[in-house]
C-alpha cells in the first residue's frame, strides 16, 4: 500500500473539565455523536473515554461505555480504540473494567509512570459548574500517573489475550526504550503502533526539536517494526501533527488534547479540528488512510 497517513481522533479523554469548554463531548448520546461525526470527517480511528453523564468525571463503569460504544461501531466502520488510561486517579483494574468487557480492536496504553501535571489549567479565572473539578486537577500537583512494569505487563497479557492491536502511548523518550524493552521480551507484536505524545507537564516538550528526537529514537530502537504517530497538547496541535506527517508519521487530534480550534476559538465539535487537519494535509498532497486501509497498516484483521 503506497502510504498513507491515518488520523485518529480523541474524543473527549480525562484531561479537560466541562467548564472549560460548553462543547467538549460528556454524555453517552454526545459522545457518540461526536465520534461518529468525527468519523464521517475522515478520522480512520476513535479514541474513547468515558465520563460520568451527570457531572462529566472521568468514570472507568462499564455501564457507561456500553452507551456509546455500541452505537459508535454501528455507525461507522472506524477503528474502536479504547483507553487503559482512564484517569491517573483510576487504578490499573479500574482502568481495564471497559476495555476487557468491550474487547474492542484497539486500545491504548500507556508506557511509563510519570508526573502529569493539570493543575496549571486552574491559573485561568473561570466560573466552575462541578464540584469535582478544581480538586480534581490540583490532585495532579501531588500525584502521579501510574503505570509501572507490572501495571503494563496487565495490560498486555489481558488485552492481548483478546487479539487487540495497542496504541503504545509515549510522553518522553524514555517512553520508547521501554516500549523497546517489552519487544526484546516479545510481549509485543510489530507493527507497533507508536503515539508519541507531546506538551503534557511533566513529559517532552511540545516543539519542533522534540518531534524530530522522538522520531529518530523511535527509527532508531523500531526501525521497518513501527508505525509513527504524533500528538501534540494544546495550541501546538495542528502545526506539530502537520509536521508529523510530513516526516512520515501519522496524526491524532481531538478534545481530549486540545479544546481549540485557532487562537481565541474554541473547537464546536472534534470534527471541527478533523477536517483542519484533513485540509491541511490535502493541500499537501498527502493521502489519508480510510479505516480498513488503517487497520491493514496497523495489523488490525478486515472487519
Amino acid at each position: 500500500m503506497a502510504r498513507k497517513i491515518i488520523i485518529s481522533c480523541a474524543i473527549t479523554g480525562s484531561i479537560h473539565t466541562p467548564s472549560m469548554s460548553p462543547y467538549l463531548p460528556v454524555t453517552p448520546q454526545e459522545i457518540a455523536a461526536s465520534a461518529i461525526e468525527a468519523a464521517q470527517a475522515g478520522a480512520a480511528v476513535l479514541h474513547l473515554h468515558a465520563r460520568d453523564p451527570q457531572t462529566g468525571a472521568p468514570t472507568p463503569d462499564v455501564a457507561v461505555f456500553e452507551q456509546f460504544v455500541p452505537a459508535i461501531r454501528a455507525a461507522t466502520s472506524a477503528i474502536v480504540n479504547i483507553t487503559t488510561g482512564g484517569s491517573a486517579r483510576m487504578t490499573i483494574e479500574q482502568r481495564l473494567q471497559g476495555p476487557s468487557t468491550l474487547r474492542p480492536e484497539m486500545c491504548s496504553l500507556n508506557l511509563g509512570t510519570m508526573n502529569f501535571g493539570l493543575y496549571p489549567m486552574l491559573e485561568r479565572p473561570r466560573e466552575w459548574k462541578h464540584d469535582w473539578e478544581v480538586p480534581f486537577l490540583e490532585a495532579t500537583r501531588g500525584g502521579m500517573f501510574k503505570n509501572t512494569f507490572a501495571d503494563i505487563e496487565s495490560v498486555l497479557a489481558t488485552m492481548g489475550g483478546f487479539g487487540t492491536r495497542f496504541e503504545f502511548e509515549c510522553y518522553d523518550v524514555g517512553h520508547l526504550y521501554t516500549l523497546a524493552h517489552f519487544l526484546d521480551r516479545k510481549l509485543v507484536t510489530p507493527p507497533l503502533f507508536v503515539q508519541t505524545v507531546l506538551g503534557i507537564l511533566g513529559g517532552i516538550g511540545a516543539n519542533p526539536d522534540s518531534v524530530v528526537d522522538m522520531r529518530r529514537t523511535a527509527d532508531k530502537l523500531f526501525g521497518k517494526d513501527y508505525e509513527w504517530s504524533m500528538l501534540a497538547a494544546g495550541r501546538s496541535q495542528m502545526a506539530l501533527g502537520t509536521m508529523a506527517a510530513i516526516m512520515g508519521g501519522h496524526v491524532r487530534v481531538g478534545l481530549e488534547d486540545n479544546l481549540w480550534l485557532g487562537k481565541g476559538q474554541l473547537a464546536q465539535s472534534n470534527a471541527e479540528q478533523v477536517r483542519k487537519i484533513r485540509t491541511i494535509l490535502e493541500e499537501l498532497g498527502l493521502e489519508l488512510a480510510t479505516p480498513d486501509e488503517a487497520r491493514a497498516i496497523i495489523g488490525i484483521p478486515a472487519r
